[in-house]
């Protein structure tokens, strides 16, 4: 994924989820390697609950996906993996971008701080 392939929406939640630094540490943490959640919540230091919240807004956003696999005794496991993409905001991205915003798009009040 890169900015050219968003439209100003897709952008715009794009951004807007990489604004909250629960999902920055979780970016950079797949970034190094794919995960399953439990390890992960343990190394993020954070609670599973939170950490599927975060999950859940960054695969919406298309910057995550998931994979189920079975372990060797027979435990589903659902792995985590960082989808490259590449965002090279410059001001003609963000002309381009804006050219394809729905009427009303504002995404402000949906950022959790």
């Amino acid at each position: 994924m890169n900015n050219f392939d968003l439209t100003g929406d897709e952008l715009l939640q794009v951004l807007a989820t990489l604004a909250n630094p629960h999902r920055l540490r979780v970016v950079a943490a797949l970034a190094a390697e794919r995960n399953y959640v439990s390890q992960l919540a343990r190394e993020l230091d954070i609670s599973r609950a939170l950490l599927q919240v975060h999950l859940r807004k960054l695969q919406a956003a298309g910057l995550v996906t998931a994979d189920i696999e079975v372990s060797a005794d027979g435990k589903a496991m659902k792995f985590y993996e960082v989808t490259p993409f590449a965002l090279q905001l410059t001001p003609q991205a963000i002309q381009v971008a804006v050219r394809t915003l729905q009427a009303g798009s504002d995404l402000g009040a949906e950022v959790p701080r």
